[in-house]
């Protein structure tokens, strides 16, 4: 009996010293981030006011970024595409659609309120996290231009971050007012 205890018992030993531990990304490890957009009142800068009906739909898309599809909010985190150096989204304001009786056919949808359209341009590049995470992208020496169509809502945008560079969601990326 007593050479059958010392056999498990070696075999129990290289079990456990042939196990690897588990390679979990913990979810506080930092990912990709986000573009932080936040909106201020034209005629008072310093002060936070909300859009109201805001949409953002990424260019080429047929859903809207899942957080901002018809929501009245004073900031926002968008998206920006890891594979190419700009991405472009249209924030509608006001946003609504009137079906004209007919929910089944968007063919003969109307569209209500008033879209702007900014291109956010950068230098994705790649850092390497860990075994377990993976890689995330930040985004290098971004800037950002609103398409004039004669009616903007937005005013102005400008760069919140010094170094051009995000890398964290922590703070604001663009401030636009309107």
């Amino acid at each position: 009996m007593n050479k059958y205890s010392l056999f498990f018992f070696f075999i129990g030993i290289v079990l456990l010293l042939g196990c690897e531990r588990d390679d979990i990304c913990a979810e506080s490890t930092p990912t990709t981030p986000n573009a932080i957009i936040t909106f201020y009142d034209v005629a008072n800068q310093g002060t936070l006011k909300s859009v109201a009906g805001l949409r953002v739909l990424g260019e080429g898309q047929s859903s809207p970024v899942s957080t901002v599809n018809v929501v009245t909010t004073d900031s926002i985190a968008i998206p920006l595409r890891t594979n190419m150096s700009t991405t472009t989204f249209i924030f509608h304001k006001n946003y609504s659609v009137d079906d004209n009786g007919t929910p089944d056919d968007e063919s003969d949808d109307i569209i209500g309120g008033n879209p702007d359209t900014i291109t956010i341009t950068y230098d994705p590049d790649e850092i390497y996290v860990s075994r377990a995470c993976g890689f995330k992208t930040i985004f290098r020496n971004f800037s950002i231009t609103l398409l004039d169509d004669g009616d903007n809502w937005i005013q102005t945008l400008t760069n919140v971050s010094e170094n051009l560079t995000i890398e964290n969601e922590e703070q604001a990326h663009i401030n636009i007012t309107h």
